[in-house]
């Protein structure tokens, strides 16, 4: 008896462990809830995982990158491929998979980061793999033009736009580095937040009417009088004077 205790006290025990330690910086599914509400709606019933047709979501097991039975991705072995059904959103029963989401391009999984110390782009060579691969090429990543400091080349270097980036993870899945040099991470991870007394928030603001700019009249340009034009010295023909030189 007492070795059974000992053995459900052992396992109880590699559990809380488990979940002490599991990845707060886990991705969650489409249309997740803040990670603490996700949590607490999250009944771990597996059909979101079920409903996944490429096999993206998997339930978090002991000593996984998440809390024990709830559903993440890793991106870089299977991203999100962002359906446009969102058959995962619909399958959950619970709430924890927000079900007003109706368009995956507002899924906000995660926020792409690019390592440029490391990224082939950055770095003068071309690749730009992330910027052809990200399904909302030209807004969650566009490709700026620098010129090079030994040559004429331009460097193309992708940059990530986090008011447009859904954190599907294509890019860091497809990123052709040993240890990709673009990856997802949670948002609360790499946004900061602009406090409300700043004065540049007042231009999001449609009722704030905008003061009209005064613009000073041109000065007029004052007219000098011309100078004076000095007279001509008659010139002296030596040659055709007709006396002695």
């Amino acid at each position: 008896m007492a070795g059974a205790a000992g053995s459900v006290g052992s396992l109880w025990y590699a559990l809380i462990r488990s979940e002490a330690h599991a990845a707060a910086g886990a991705l969650r599914p489409p249309g997740a809830l803040a990670e603490r509400d996700f949590a607490a709606r999250c009944i771990k019933c597996g059909q979101c995982v079920r409903a996944c047709p490429f096999a993206t979501l998997r339930l978090a097991s002991v000593g996984g990158a998440a809390a024990i039975g709830t559903p993440y991705f890793e991106p870089r072995q299977v991203p999100c491929y962002m359906c446009q059904d969102l058959p995962c959103t619909r399958a959950c029963p619970s709430g924890a998979l927000d079900q007003a989401l109706d368009d995956i391009a507002r899924a906000r999984m995660g926020v792409a980061v690019v390592d440029e110390q490391h990224c082939l782009s950055w770095q003068g060579m071309r690749c730009e793999v992330c910027y052809r691969v990200c399904p909302v090429r030209g807004k969650a990543i566009v490709v700026n033009t620098e010129p090079r400091r030994i040559s004429r080349h331009a460097v193309f270097e992708p940059v990530v736009d986090a008011e447009h980036c859904t954190g599907c993870g294509m890019c860091e899945k497809s990123c052709p580095t040993e240890l990709a040099a673009i990856r997802v991470l949670r948002p609360e991870f790499v946004q900061g937040r602009i406090g409300a007394h700043y004065r540049m928030q007042d231009k999001a603001l449609p009722d704030r009417e905008a003061t009209p700019a005064v613009v000073a009249p041109a000065a007029e340009t004052p007219t000098l009088p011309s100078p004076p034009s000095s007279p001509k010295a008659p010139g002296v023909d030596y040659l055709n004077r007709g006396g002695p030189l």
